[in-house]
């Protein structure tokens, strides 16, 4: 009689008849394993630094525009009071000078 052999134990890439099959894939990544985790943390941290530095730069970069800025308004609006004061003399002595002409006319008047 011929004995039948029994069949091996079908794997996840085998066929049931021992052929092989696709090998199982993993996930392709090309960069994975490339950079280690210390040089990875060494690079964040880098990185934080001078994102901190920027945004320090920034501000200071922001305030110095800002007090500029300030200062501008502030001469301007130094100089529009300035004028409205030198307006609000003229106007005085205009009134002055009116009273004094009203004053030398009454005279006259007086003394004709």
């Amino acid at each position: 009689m011929a004995e039948t052999t029994p069949l091996p134990e079908v794997t996840q890439s085998e066929k049931p008849l021992g052929k092989q099959w696709h090998a199982p894939k993993k996930a392709f990544r090309p960069t994975a394993g490339l950079t280690s985790y210390e040089k990875r943390t060494k690079e964040r941290t880098l990185m934080a630094q001078m994102k901190a530095k920027e945004n320090e730069m920034k501000t200071e970069k922001k305030e110095e525009r800002q007090r500029k800025v300030d200062a501008i308004r502030e001469k301007r609006a130094k100089k529009a009071e300035k004028e409205r004061y030198e307006k609000l003399a003229e106007k005085m002595h205009k009134k002055r000078v009116e009273r004094l002409k009203r004053k030398e006319k009454r005279n006259k008047l007086i003394n004709s």
